[in-house]
């Protein structure tokens, strides 16, 4: 395994550029210059809705006009290509029928409206917002008439209920996570558009 440090920024061409994107590629450049590692952009285009072509093309004018060069991006390729996170869905989705084929992931019919119903059922209560694992345990034969039906899913991670998740990180060192507190988070969205984290 190589051990060149690799940074990258994944701004999301949904409007102007703004100085959160200035301030991380700012730091992630500098560190990777000082450590002999690569700097590389990564658009975060998976907001289909939102995404604006003229925006993508600004961040990348705006990052050039701040004197920050990258070694790997959308408008010059590398070997991790492609560099548009719309580009590699069909990548996203091999990886998300890997995690259902192995039980590590469901499907989640759940509606917008009932998510929405959840969130203020939970504020109002002064509950921990988050999603009920409702669709958790639907079975084979559930999920296939719901999708015959076709009714439109997002894919969750199947996140284990007991036990801790550990996270090894070069800052703070060993994190634990009670797995009991982790959100099934959804992989990917109902437009098959991958999410991130």
């Amino acid at each position: 395994m190589s051990k060149k440090v690799r940074v990258r920024i994944a701004p999301s061409p949904t409007g102007d550029p703004h100085v959160g994107t200035a301030y991380i590629a700012l730091f992630n450049w500098v560190f990777a210059k000082k450590n002999g590692g690569d700097f590389i952009i990564r658009i975060e285009d998976t907001d289909r809705t939102r995404f604006n072509e003229k925006s993508e093309r600004e961040i990348l004018e705006y990052l050039k006009w701040l004197g920050l060069d990258w070694s790997e991006g959308p408008d010059l390729g590398g070997k991790y290509g492609p560099y548009k996170q719309s580009e590699r869905a069909h990548i996203y989705r091999e990886y998300v029928d890997k995690l259902l084929s192995e039980g590590k992931a469901y499907r989640c019919f759940c509606s917008e409206d009932r998510l929405r119903k959840l969130r203020e059922f939970q504020n109002s209560r002064k509950l921990p917002p988050g999603y009920d694992r409702k669709c958790r345990s639907l079975t084979e034969e559930e999920v296939e008439s719901k999708i015959a039906q076709g009714m439109e899913f997002t894919v969750r991670l199947r996140v284990p209920l007991e036990g801790k998740s550990v996270v090894n990180d070069l800052l703070r060192g060993k994190i634990e996570f009670d797995n009991a507190k982790i959100d099934d988070q959804v992989l990917m969205k109902s437009d098959g558009m991958p999410t991130y984290h």
